[in-house]
């Protein structure tokens, strides 16, 4: 390396570590989970966008596996005409999540067709006529306070309309709820960091929706039969914060915990870190350490749910991307089951797109399919540019510890990443290749562009196939 090289990654170096300490600096005092940690560029450009409703789609394919666990089973035939809010998928499993009608109509498919992935999924297709709503769903404005149902009704509403976590996972909500005996709930844990760059939709469902969100966690306080909730929420929010913090004010159970900018805070287990200083064991559920954790936005829909009886039939979805004028920048409510490409072209596509995600981009996928239609979690549309797109050019590793330093859950990345390049997926597993959140941040900081993450991904799932199988021998 030459003499030159040297000194330009010093410096470079050196502009590292006074940001940091900048960083630090700023948010003294704020919390935040102690291990690991990236700090991508927010980009929240539709971050002052007020929501707006997007036109219905002439016809909506409703995916049903808008959820984690087994797909629901189609209850409807071709042919039926359904209402907005109608059941047209049932839970087929345990994990699983009811799925609801986002348009009036008639059904005119039962088939699997692509998701955004490119891979078939099952899937009913309903030709919109007009936009009659089922009648058992409160669909006016006026905001219902008084909260009549108890612990297992509101649970038994979570299943039944099919509420499931908006953060990202969606995990059906009602399963977190279902505590056994000996489990104890102290802190109801509410994600409102929103740390996954660009993405606006909780910032905004908080300042359009605060009393709603408050009523929807003082149900799941009931639900779960906690204590006290507490909402954490990056800094970089100081108007929700201002919004949250009034709405709570003298609220006995409910308080407001500002937290630094870091990413991953979001995640579960660094959020529980943050707020509660208790650490989640490796294979363990938050309930392990007293606490249950939900999206602020999960709120919002559970409130619709036990208060409005309204399933979840729309995504809020932030649309946003560094080439996209910022006008065009926006926060949408949207059916499920319209066409992704109905919301490209409404915004228009830049001409330098080279990729568009879903979800966003530290953890979202790209959408390998424009025909493809929305899920409940489609948080947002990203559209990256041919420059952003493309990944560096890959160099050896340098060992660094660059990796090491930002995982949050305390892994080595590079290992894992070269142990499954090497297919030794028993030496994976004893190095905790299964407690990879699969956050990104060793891919998003190696400075040798290694694509750590996608063989980590590839090792964590035939590690888990290994598991699964040798369990199932010892039975």
């Amino acid at each position: 390396m030459s003499e030159n090289r040297i000194k330009e990654l010093a410096g470079e170096l050196a502009v590292e570590i006074s940001k940091e300490i900048k960083n630090e600096v700023k948010h003294l005092g704020k919390k935040t989970f102690n291990m690991g940690g990236v700090h991508p560029e927010a980009n929240k450009f539709a971050h002052s966008k007020s929501v707006e409703t997007f036109d219905l789609p002439d016809q909506a394919v409703v995916y049903m596996t808008q959820h984690l666990g087994a797909p629901a089973k189609p209850v409807v035939q071709v042919g039926d005409k359904v209402k907005v809010g109608q059941l047209v998928g049932e839970a087929n499993g345990f994990v699983s999540a009811n799925i609801h009608a986002p348009i009036s109509g008639t059904v005119t498919k039962i088939d699997a067709i692509a998701d955004i992935t490119g891979y078939k999924k099952p899937a009913v297709v309903i030709k919109r006529e007009g936009d009659e709503w089922d009648e058992s769903i409160d669909t006016s404005e006026e905001i219902v306070r008084e909260i009549k149902l108890g612990k297992e009704e509101i649970i038994a509403r979570m299943k039944d309309r099919g509420i499931v976590g908006l953060g990202g996972a969606c995990f059906p909500t009602h399963i977190k709820y279902m505590l056994k005996p000996e489990q104890k709930c102290e802190y109801l844990i509410i994600n409102a960091a929103e740390c996954e760059p660009y993405i606006s939709t909780d910032n905004r469902v908080v300042l359009e929706r605060t009393e709603q969100c408050i009523i929807g966690i003082e149900i799941a306080l009931i639900a779960s039969g906690a204590d006290q909730a507490v909402i954490g929420i990056e800094d970089n929010k100081p108007n929700a914060i201002a919004k949250l913090t009034e709405a709570v004010h003298g609220h006995p159970k409910i308080r407001v915990q500002p937290l630094r900018i870091k990413y991953p805070q979001g995640a579960e287990k660094q959020l529980i870190k943050a707020i509660t200083g208790r650490s989640v064991p490796n294979g363990a559920l938050p309930i392990s350490v007293g606490c249950i954790v939900n999206n602020i936005t999960t709120m919002y829909v559970l409130y619709q749910a036990v208060q409005k009886n309204k399933p979840i039939i729309q995504a809020y979805t932030t649309v946003s991307g560094k080439s996209l004028p910022l006008e065009k920048c926006k926060n949408f409510r949207i059916r499920l089951g319209t066409p992704i490409r109905d919301i490209m072209n409404a915004v228009g596509i830049p001409e330098d797109t080279g990729k568009i995600i879903a979800g966003g981009p530290m953890m979202g996928k790209a959408v390998a399919n424009m025909d493809a239609c929305a899920g409940k979690g489609m948080s947002s549309l990203l559209f990256l540019s041919e420059k952003e797109a493309k990944r560096g050019p890959v160099s050896n590793c340098l060992r660094c510890g660059k990796c090491v330093e930002g995982c949050p859950m305390g892994l080595e990345p590079y290992l894992l990443h070269a142990l499954s390049d090497l297919q030794r997926y028993e030496d994976c597993e004893k190095n905790g290749i299964m407690n990879c959140i699969e956050c990104g941040s060793c891919q998003y900081i190696c400075p040798s562009n290694r694509p750590i993450l996608d063989y980590i991904r590839v090792g964590k799932n035939k590690t888990g196939a290994m598991i699964r199988a040798r369990a199932a021998q010892n039975k």
